[in-house]
């Protein structure tokens, strides 16, 4: 089975998909680490020097990849990945696999997403709490169409790491 982790940036999906794989013996590749590696070259460098529709189409692509010749995998991907290109409908239509979107509040992912905007391409350029929430609110509102495809949904405000892998395991077992 492959587990495909969705949520927006900072819900978790790197920390939980981690801890979620090493308890279920399985594999854990983040997306955005996977192009890093292939790429041989930083996400927020892909964005700088060739541009967030070059970094989709590079995304769509492994993404497709991956979901063709994984099992035993749990799986992070970006915050935006489920919302371009047909990947939302890859996900939903690939055999053996269940996906999870980790939802978090407006204020925790601003307040998340806070203490590392500087390393986020879409977000370094907002210098305040109240852009942040903003933006976040404007995106959240765009991708939770796509987000909202997702086989199980999981609230993770206040919940430790555990609490939220608990929940997922009682979903799927």
């Amino acid at each position: 089975m492959v587990l495909v982790l969705i949520g927006y940036m900072a819900s978790g999906k790197s920390q939980i998909g981690r801890k979620l794989a090493l308890m279920l013996n399985y594999n854990f590749i983040d997306l955005d680490d996977y192009i890093e590696e292939k790429e041989n070259m930083s996400v927020s460098n892909i964005f700088k020097n060739k541009g967030e529709i070059y970094f989709r189409k590079l995304e769509t692509d492994h993404l497709n990849s991956l979901l063709s010749k994984q099992d035993h995998v749990v799986l992070a991907l970006g915050g935006g990945t489920p919302c371009y290109s047909n990947n939302m409908d890859s996900i939903i239509n690939s055999k053996n696999l269940v996906s999870i979107y980790l939802k978090a509040t407006i204020k925790t992912l601003c307040d998340r997403l806070l203490l590392e905007n500087a390393k986020r391409p879409l977000i370094s350029h907002l210098n305040t709490k109240e852009e942040l929430s903003e933006f976040i609110g404007k995106h959240l509102f765009e991708r939770s169409p796509f987000y909202s495809k997702a086989d199980y949904t999981i609230e993770t405000d206040s919940k430790s790491i555990d609490k939220v892998i608990e929940e997922i395991v009682f979903k799927l077992f």
